[in-house]
């Protein structure tokens, strides 16, 4: 088992996920929906806590929850939490171990909060500390970098939030979740190609926005754990607020930008980049005027939803990930001074 075979597992997992897993989301749903909690505090660690940014955009868009990242820290090491009364608590974590975000969800069932773990151990202390625990179903995971429980927890998120909206069109949706992914797959040559091109980058950027605004906090992180290249992730929106400063001549830029409400801000942003500072563009959207102005491009499918492009969209991120660290001469099976579980208190 290696990273690049557990890349190729996802479509399997997410359509078991989505055909196996609805009694214990409507179950959870239907607890939230009883007490009417206006309040998510989510936690998590590394690729987990992009996982919770997600759920901030989506569960804020389609149901209307004021969603919050907890600071951990405020539990494990100060021991002064702030108040979870009428909230929903959320932790996040592949292995269900980290202490700190144990902590989370203990202090939020001493406070009478829904507390509900993602994970992929039901035997973990983080499952233990919940009222419910979700098991993503991946199987073990063998590669240190995560890919199918990131997506899988991704998944997961989609999931409760359209049971939380009884949105049968969304729901419906989902069931082609596991196509577009395997959409993705098809074009690995091609982005195994395009990695060769850039593998003597050391440092570039990530953007991304709304949806896909973990996207790229995500794919930087796979660049960073994996090829050791300075890769800063950043909206688009905020990145012209300074950090564009960066940015010369063929500065390599990574854009994750899906049609959806996001995309006109997105274009705009690309084509300054490319037409005012002249910046290598590496783009992953199924917008054909993007994809048109970028130097690399990888499509997603067309009729892809804005709030279910985070999950295809970053599967090309991994081949990406994958396939530029091979080039570079690297084993991703072995990334440095890094382990899979990585237990912080």
């Amino acid at each position: 088992m290696s990273m690049y075979s557990e890349i190729y597992e996802q479509p399997m997992i997410l359509n078991r996920l989505i055909k196996e897993q609805w009694p214990i989301i409507e179950e959870i749903a239907k607890k939230i929906k009883e007490q009417n909690y206006p309040t998510v505090i989510m936690a998590g660690r590394g690729t987990s806590d992009n996982v919770c940014r997600y759920a901030g955009y989506l569960w804020g868009a389609k149901n209307k929850l004021l969603v919050a990242l907890a600071m951990p820290s405020l539990f494990s090491l100060y021991h002064e939490p702030p108040s979870l009364r009428n909230s929903v608590v959320v932790g996040v974590s592949q292995s269900g171990q980290s202490p700190d975000i144990v902590s989370v969800l203990d202090e939020g069932r001493r406070q009478g909060a829904i507390t509900v773990a993602i994970t992929n151990n039901n035997s973990s202390p983080l499952s233990k500390a919940a009222d419910y625990s979700i098991n993503i179903l991946t199987g073990d995971e063998k590669a240190i970098a995560a890919t199918k429980t990131y997506t899988a927890q991704l998944t997961i998120i989609a999931m409760i939030s359209c049971e939380l909206c009884d949105d049968r069109k969304s729901r419906n949706e989902l069931n082609n979740l596991a196509g577009w992914v395997e959409n993705i797959l098809t074009q690995d040559l091609i982005i195994k190609e395009i990695a060769n091109q850039y593998k003597n980058i050391e440092k570039c950027v990530v953007l991304g926005r709304g949806y896909n605004y973990a996207s790229a906090f995500e794919l930087a992180l796979k660049l960073k754990e994996l090829s050791f290249i300075a890769a800063e992730p950043y909206s688009s929106a905020d990145f012209q607020h300074g950090p564009i400063a960066v940015v010369n001549k063929d500065f390599p830029v990574l854009v994750v930008a899906p049609n959806g409400k996001i995309l006109p801000s997105m274009y705009d942003s690309v084509k300054k980049l490319k037409d005012e500072l002249s910046a290598e563009i590496i783009s992953i959207s199924n917008n054909q005027n993007l994809l048109d102005i970028s130097n690399s491009q990888i499509p997603l499918s067309n009729d892809i939803p804005e709030w279910l492009s985070p999950i295809p969209s970053i599967v090309a991120g991994q081949l990406f990930a994958y396939h530029l660290t091979c080039a570079k001469g690297l084993d991703p099976e072995k990334p440095r001074t890094i382990k899979k579980v990585t237990e912080t208190n």
